[in-house]
């Protein structure tokens, strides 16, 4: 084996090594350093990289060493800076009901009540494509991400469709739903869709036969949430039955039924590690498990009305939760502690974010404002101001510096620093 190159993994922090074997193919292998921070010791951290990593040697150290001083500098981007407006976009003549970044965040998507999908460049604000055929509301979409060539669209006419994100191009529409779909999502490597619906299942096409390899089956009410894990071998479904599924996305077999909660699960996502998931519920609590045992680990409390959505941050060392309590909730995965409550909005939170940094928090609310936190202290960074109805979607881009929020006033605004 024979180190080519190395590639840098920025969020969740961490380098990518290309080597060749015997037969001249190449492979990837990832080194993972999820707990660096700007603060890191760089020496302790290269000598201990090469002496457990036998494809890197010591006249590499100094390539490395600078690796990890540009991983650790962009740790540190955007941090004092302000978001100020950068765009108003008045994006379709009904409701929107979704808005979602590609990976680079030069392109975004909304979907609407319009029953379209309209895709956008978000330097210039020009629409740049109308995804036309659904005869139903366009309720989930998605890009596939990293890559950022297919979009997928998901519709209470009860399909899902592939298209061209460059194009336009319809590529298959999904057919096999009873009712709505709510949830979608591609899977890491862009091969697999899952859709999630309000007949009890979701389903997983096979992304260049548009064929359904399977539907998962066992729920008793419907999957409003879905996930893949970072490398698309587990999915995990939560459902308004109470209960959250992880399933084995090649055999289509549920591996785990998480049982716990006492109300409607309302979001769920696995850890970049993917050996925890959260799942957020009516009941006002959030509970992290274990995928290998289903076991429930920590049950976190401190909300006094329904928990509408959870996520981690990107290295999975942080979870926090929003709630129809006006607040959001930042809590240690390791230990369940609480150790910041976000308080500031007078409406209930429907959506919240980590910045790809994990240093900000973005919120967004049914009192027309989305705020911008500090993750460490829970200090309220800025309000950002100007929609004139709720904002119930709100997104951070890969790099931390755009923000784009979604309001029923049916705009969409668009947030630079």
């Amino acid at each position: 084996m024979k180190l080519k190159r190395f590639l840098l993994r920025y969020f969740p922090p961490g380098i990518i090594l290309e080597y060749e074997l015997r037969d001249k193919t190449r492979e990837m292998k990832e080194i993972d350093l999820l707990h660096l921070t700007p603060d890191s010791d760089v020496d302790v951290i290269v000598n201990q990289i090469v002496f457990e990593e036998p494809l890197i040697t010591e006249n590499r150290k100094p390539h490395l060493r600078s690796m990890i001083y540009k991983l650790m500098e962009k740790l540190h981007a955007n941090e004092t800076n302000d978001f100020f407006l950068f765009k108003i976009l008045r994006a379709h003549i009904l409701p929107l009901t979704n808005c979602a970044f590609n990976k680079s965040g030069d392109k975004f998507i909304t979907g609407s009540y319009d029953r379209t999908c309209k895709v956008w460049n978000t330097i210039s604000g020009d629409e740049l494509l109308t995804l036309e055929g659904h005869r139903n509301v366009v309720y989930a979409i998605a890009f596939n991400n990293p890559y950022g060539d297919k979009i997928i669209t998901g519709s209470f006419d009860k399909t899902c469709k592939l298209w061209s994100a460059e194009t336009g191009q319809l590529y298959h529409t999904y057919r096999g739903h009873a009712t709505e779909i709510v949830c979608l999502s591609f899977n890491p490597p862009g091969t697999v869709i899952a859709t999630g619906s309000m007949d009890n299942s979701a389903r997983l096409w096979d992304v260049e036969t548009g064929e359904c390899m399977h539907t998962l089956l066992g729920h008793s009410a419907e999957i409003v949430s879905l996930d893949f894990d970072t490398h698309g071998q587990r999915i995990i479904t939560g459902s308004f039955d109470n209960s959250v599924k992880v399933w084995d996305v090649r055999s289509g077999r549920c591996i785990h039924t998480l049982t716990g909660h006492q109300g409607e699960i309302s979001s769920c996502q696995f850890n970049y590690g993917s050996d925890l998931c959260i799942s957020g519920c009516i009941d006002r609590t959030c509970k992290v498990w274990d995928i290998q045992s289903g076991a429930c680990i920590h049950t976190l409390r401190g909300h006094n009305d329904e928990i509408l959505d959870v996520t981690f941050n990107s290295t999975g060392s942080k979870i926090v939760t929003a709630s129809a309590d006006s607040t959001a909730r930042v809590y240690n995965t390791m230990t369940g502690a609480c150790h910041a409550v976000l308080n500031g909005h007078e409406g209930e939170i429907s959506k919240v974010n980590f910045n790809p940094q994990g240093s900000r928090i973005l919120t967004a609310s049914s009192d027309k404002t989305a705020r911008v936190w500090e993750t460490e202290t829970g200090d309220c960074l800025q309000v950002l101001e100007g929609h004139t109805d709720e904002i119930f979607s709100c997104a951070f881009n890969y790099e931390g510096d755009t923000i784009i929020t979604g309001s029923k006033d049916n705009t969409c605004r668009i947030w630079k620093c």
